[in-house]
């Protein structure tokens, strides 16, 4: 099979030397492992060979360096002669088999990410893992519009091109794999899952995932979707108040108005810029984005003013608690067109 396989390893035992046996009975054309600063190197002395390149870090840099490090030596060695790499890892987890057919489904398009994809329901999943990627598959779909199974999966199948861009990645630990899946949102890459068998041995003690430490590496990048966002509504809230204040003199109907009004112009100018450059960082020209952008803020300007004037006239609410509650409910909405719609970087 033209595929390399590629496996980080950080201090592995004996079920190294079964991965990489059961990758050479499946003929890649070449295994790459990476040695993170592992305290002995024997087991990568007894793999290394004709089939199998060993790269070494003196020191642990984490699983996002190790991946990165493979990924520079496969480009300038081996894209030539192969269509791309599936990455697995080094513990035994991933079966032959599995990783046999998330790199066969590359060879039938390796224009997107192949996911190999576990089934979190099943009875052997211990409850940190099971509700560690359930939390974060969720977030995923809330923030990012990503549909994901397992969104920590270590077996992944990558083409050339996906190789070359996934090197720009940020990242040098666990948080890097979670970086590469926001990335193909921008880069407008599909992802193909492919289920496997979901193996846990001894509870997952071999693993180097560090619980609270990697996992909000994690979310803080998932929150970066979000932030700005928020910080428009903390500005927009803001200005909304001081403005009624200042226009108290006002009809309340005029006095909304002009508050909103005034709120929506600030914290959408500074919301657009965030959005274009920091979060979603679009590829489609200011013009065009910008267009679409406003339409919304125009929508949601009226239906913020309206929602408001009702729930404080009507209803009696504090105009700014109906703010709240009311622009609460436009955010959600509103987040989710902009990120699936004003700038979106889906490829036609």
């Amino acid at each position: 099979m033209n595929i390399c396989a590629i496996v980080p390893s950080l201090n592995p035992d004996e079920k190294l030397l079964d991965v990489v046996k059961g990758l050479r009975d499946k003929n890649y054309r070449h295994i790459i492992l990476v040695n993170d600063g592992s305290e002995k190197s024997d087991y990568f002395d007894m793999l290394a060979g004709e089939d199998c390149t060993v790269l070494t870090h003196e020191v642990n840099k984490g699983k996002g360096r190790a991946l990165k490090t493979a990924f520079e030596y496969y480009l300038e060695h081996y894209s030539d002669e192969c269509a791309g790499v599936v990455l697995c890892d080094g513990d035994n987890q991933h079966t032959p088999d599995d990783i046999y057919r998330c790199a066969e489904a590359l060879t039938e398009d390796n224009t997107k990410l192949i996911l190999g994809v576990r089934d979190f329901n099943e009875k052997n999943v211990p409850p940190r893992s099971r509700f560690g990627n359930k939390m974060t598959s969720f977030m995923f779909r809330i923030l990012a519009g990503l549909t994901i199974t397992d969104t920590q999966t270590g077996l992944r199948a990558i083409g050339n091109d996906g190789v070359r861009e996934f090197l720009k990645v940020k990242g040098e630990r666990f948080e890097y794999e979670t970086n590469m899946l926001l990335e193909t949102k921008r880069l407008g890459m599909d992802i193909r899952e492919v289920t496997i068998q979901t193996i846990y041995i001894e509870e997952n003690k071999t693993s180097h995932f560090r619980p609270i430490r990697d996992s909000w590496s994690i979310y803080k990048i998932l929150f970066k979707f979000a932030w700005a966002s928020i910080a428009s509504c903390l500005i927009d809230l803001g200005i909304f108040q001081l403005m009624i204040m200042l226009l108290s003199f006002m009809g309340e109907k005029q006095m909304i108005f002009a508050a909103t009004a005034t709120a929506r112009v600030v914290s959408s100018v500074f919301n657009y810029i965030m959005n274009y450059k920091k979060v979603f960082r679009s590829r489609e020209g200011i013009a065009k984005t910008a267009v679409k952008y406003y339409i919304l803020a125009i929508v949601q300007a009226f239906a913020s003013y309206y929602a408001v004037y009702l729930l404080s006239s009507m209803a009696g609410w504090n105009p700014l608690v109906a703010k709240l509650v009311v622009d609460g409910t436009l955010f959600l909405v509103g987040f989710q067109v902009q990120r699936d719609i004003v700038f979106n970087t889906k490829k036609k």
